[in-house]
């Protein structure tokens, strides 16, 4: 049971491990693109290509749906990013159970989007847990986990294409090891929240650190992005770094935040805090295409001294 290009990993695996997948379960078409064309998710390309069934509920809390998943008489449902919350019935529907891939260290980050949160909070290392899923979010017994360092200029999605994979090999291990791994109670009060983002959660607050600045700039991808506004237009970054302000005037005489302090050539700094200085390196002006800073100057003639915001 999965949905997006995260989930398409683990499947790959459990068929490459020769484990005999019995239905596979996925979101409906969604429209997508310029022309809203149904698009299938891509877990279903996958199944396409590999013959295997297919299986696109709209509703999962009806008795329908929960014979019809009974139907397949599996050992064990595998759940990676589905998009659901499962009901009870479905998590005791087979002898096994279910089991979830979960891209954090749990118990932090439980909810919908940990890669992303782990990054914006500036965690320095994450991983993957397997476990036995309840009726919980997320508070199931724990199989195994796997960690792994966040790479210093890692963005969510670079971390999530590699997650995906860590999670294929621990799904792997997990199923080949399940009678003998002992199932660890969570500790309920080290938990920490991943909640759905919200496209408000992207609007750049300029007074926040350099450093934090940089991090959403990294977490907040693919959606919701983080951006601020130049002249009435939304400014996406999709890259940025920190630096130290090397001018003892401004250090005496602080901007405010969000004031840009250079803008020619292929530098754009903006003002932060007392200290440090954000590196624009990539942007995108809305109505514009995404490019380097060099070329966005080169037809955006940004002054010292505006304010983005």
């Amino acid at each position: 049971m999965g949905t997006p290009n995260a989930a398409v990993p683990s499947l790959e695996r459990i068929l490459n491990d020769g484990h005999e997948i019995v239905a596979v379960y996925t979101q409906p078409d969604r429209p997508a693109g310029r022309g809203n064309k149904l698009t299938a998710s891509p877990v279903k390309e996958f199944a396409l290509q590999n013959n295997l069934q297919i299986f696109q509920p709209t509703k999962i809390k009806t008795a329908e749906a929960l014979e019809n998943f009974k139907s397949h008489n599996a050992d064990v449902a595998v759940v990676v990013a589905y998009g659901r919350i499962l009901p009870e019935g479905f998590l005791k529907a087979f002898p096994n159970g279910a089991i979830n891939v979960h891209f954090s260290l749990l118990p932090k980050y439980r909810g919908a989007a940990p890669v992303n949160w782990a990054i914006v909070n500036g965690e320095e290392k994450t991983g993957v847990t397997t476990m036995k899923m309840d009726v919980g979010l997320d508070t199931g017994d724990i199989l195994l986990v796997r960690e792994t360092e966040i790479g210093a200029d890692e963005n969510a999605i670079e971390l999530m294409q590699r997650l995906s994979f860590v999670g294929a090999d621990l799904l792997s291990e997990t199923l080949t090891r399940f009678d003998e791994v002992t199932p660890q109670t969570q500790n309920h009060d080290l938990a920490t929240l991943a909640p759905i983002m919200r496209k408000e959660d992207g609007l750049i607050d300029w007074s926040l650190r350099a450093e934090e600045i940089v991090n959403r700039v990294r977490g907040f991808q693919p959606f919701p992005t983080s951006y601020t506004f130049y002249k009435g237009k939304k400014l996406t970054i999709w890259k940025a770094s920190e630096a130290l302000i090397p001018c003892a005037d401004l250090l005496r005489n602080p901007s405010p935040a969000g004031t840009i302090l250079c803008a020619e050539k292929d530098f754009l700094s903006v003002y932060c805090d007392s200290t440090v200085t954000l590196i624009i390196e990539e942007l995108q002006l809305e109505g514009k295409r995404r490019m380097m800073t060099r070329d966005f100057l080169n037809g955006v003639k940004l002054q010292v001294g505006e304010k983005l915001g």
